[in-house]
């Protein structure tokens, strides 16, 4: 073909005017639809491009752009030898199938990735097209694309950090700053949160002089919504005992503020007792919790007895209050699910019946020791698997 350097500049000149617009459009911020329309208006009305197809690799590999084409090529996949493709390659499938419409292929390639693929049929009325332009003058847009989704990733990632930070506040008033240590009770308590937040909550909450009040609670779910839900059941919980010691009442009434807090998408399990050093007496509710177990000299009580979950039901239509009587020495066990569905490598938990023998009272009992035995089991137990829930114990110690 003979040389027409009208025509050569010309072409020079859309070239120019095609990266100076899609320069601009970055630069303005505009939405990727619109760098979208850009590129597709940019190939076909400027560039020998008859028809064309744009594949972009996300999740998965997606059509987002389409010109001139007879089929619908959104609902069409990328087949392995178009995805081996690494150079321009001049392409030929049999009419009528899919991409017969093309004549050509132009991978997009940032970093040794293939970012794209572009497949056009080119318009010779309008002389050659420039592959080497077209590769560029997507690559530019691809790239741009590419630091906007970067950008709202790290947008999100830096939202997520202030979530967690908030989570975490809130939770470190979820736990007493002090618990007891005095002849009658003397307690100790261990938190291994599986994720950075999690959903476990204990508390000691001293009655009037004669009575104390002590609680462990498990909130299905993780994360901030987990860590609210808790300081909110917490706030209620401390609220109440201000104005009743009815178990039954209590529990009635969170059951209530979790059920419209959550509207039945999260429950917690809890234990809550009132220990009565006046009359040595535990009166409790389990209220779908572990089994919590209480030791006395060589007997050991499991303290099951309560209620159903609370937020899963409107109405909880059975509360089975239960009164214990306390001997000279009890001790009071309390751990959340972490502790006793902790699996090894054969996929066993670690369960209530190995909790038992580690927990049994004895004259020397030092709670710090067993805290620190209970975790060192487990860790054996487990072996190369990771915890799969938070781990909360607490140990309660009461003598009279």
């Amino acid at each position: 073909m003979q040389s027409n350097p009208a025509h050569e500049l010309l072409v020079k000149d859309l070239k120019l005017s095609s990266l100076l617009e899609i320069t601009q459009a970055i630069n303005a911020n505009l939405p990727e639809p619109s760098l979208y329309k850009i590129f597709q208006f940019t190939l076909l009305a400027n560039l020998s491009v008859g028809k064309l197809v744009l594949y972009v690799k996300d999740d998965t590999w997606i059509c987002k752009a389409q010109m001139g084409t007879q089929i619908d090529y959104s609902t069409k996949l990328l087949t392995d030898d178009l995805l081996s493709i690494k150079a321009i390659t001049p392409i030929s499938f049999a009419s009528g199938t899919a991409f017969s419409e093309f004549d050509l292929v132009i991978p997009i390639i940032h970093k040794n990735d293939v970012l794209a693929y572009v497949f056009i049929e080119k318009n010779t009325a309008k002389g050659i097209v420039d592959q080497s332009f077209i590769q560029t003058f997507t690559n530019i847009i691809l790239v741009a694309i590419e630091n906007k989704k970067f950008a709202r990733r790290e947008l999100l990632q830096e939202a997520l950090k202030k979530e967690m930070q908030i989570a975490r506040e809130v939770q470190s008033h979820l736990f007493p700053k002090d618990l007891p240590s005095t002849q009658q009770i003397s307690m100790k308590a261990f938190y291994l949160p599986h994720q950075t937040i999690g959903g476990d909550y204990y508390d000691y909450i001293e009655i009037d002089e004669n009575r104390s009040l002590v609680c462990i609670a498990d909130v299905s779910g993780k994360g901030v919504p987990a860590a609210i839900l808790m300081s909110n059941v917490q706030a209620a919980l401390r609220t109440m005992v201000r104005y009743t010691t009815d178990l039954s009442n209590i529990v009635f009434q969170l059951n209530d503020l979790i059920l419209k807090h959550t509207k039945g998408n999260r429950f917690v399990t809890m234990f809550i007792g009132i220990i009565d050093f006046s009359q040595k007496e535990l009166t409790y509710i389990n209220a779908g919790h572990n089994t919590i177990p209480l030791i006395q000299k060589n007997t050991t009580q499991l303290l099951n007895k309560g209620c159903t979950i609370l937020g899963m039901f409107d109405t909880l239509h059975f509360i089975e209050v239960t009164a214990v009587t306390l001997l000279e020495k009890n001790h009071l066990f309390l751990y959340t699910d972490g502790l006793s569905e902790c699996m090894n490598e054969q996929d066993e938990e670690f369960e209530l019946e190995r909790i038992l023998p580690l927990v049994a009272l004895d004259k020397t009992l030092d709670q710090q020791v067993l805290i620190d035995h209970i975790i060192a089991e487990t860790v054996a137990f487990k072996g190369e698997r990771s915890y799969n829930d938070d781990i909360t114990l607490l140990s309660c110690l009461i003598q009279f």
